[in-house]
């Protein structure tokens, strides 16, 4: 319960624009190097395989930008069936002036009808989804969590289906 109290007031703050990031250098390789650590036991305990490709930096706050990237793995991990790979590629696009950081995962395809609501408080695709897949997990807050610190970053977090799975890409101001 303190956990979601401590959630919707980081999202009060962020609707209010109160959510002012320190800046320092970023090295997302760094970052999901250390959240893949932390999750590989429970990425092997579900039978999930994770990989990573790619390099950057930005400049924002890291332990914030850590919130935003372990919520996405954490729901990937989540929602990958046993003995699917997720992939989480980091890719600089300088014409653009923006660092993205993909997260796809095999599994079911999200409905199209639900991709624009992902990001909304409480909201879940599915039944099975709304019931926490795995055991209950989460409080539907995380992916709304995730775009506040994108958005507070002045980057943006989306979601689009694939053939067989899901994508969700954190794009950023480069450096």
């Amino acid at each position: 319960m303190a956990k979601m109290i401590a959630d919707m007031l980081f999202l009060a703050k962020a609707d209010q624009g109160l959510i002012v990031p320190t800046r320092e250098t970023v090295d997302l390789a760094a970052e999901l190097r250390e959240l893949f650590e932390f999750y590989e036991a429970l990425a092997e305990e579900r039978g999930v395989r994770l990989a990573r490709e790619g390099d950057a930096r930005v400049n924002g706050d890291r332990l914030m930008l850590r919130r935003a990237l372990s919520n996405l793995l954490s729901n990937a991990i989540r929602h990958t069936p046993p003995g699917g790979t997720i992939q989480v590629a980091v890719s600089s696009a300088p014409t653009f002036g923006c660092v993205r950081v993909a997260v796809e995962n095999p599994g079911e395809a999200i409905p199209a009808e639900h991709l624009a609501r992902l990001f909304d408080r409480f909201y879940r695709a599915d039944a099975a989804r709304r019931l926490g897949a795995a055991g209950g997990e989460g409080a539907g807050l995380g992916l709304a969590i995730s775009r506040s610190i994108a958005r507070a970053h002045g980057g943006e977090l989306t979601a689009s289906a694939l053939a067989a799975g899901n994508r969700f890409e954190l794009s950023l101001p480069a450096g």
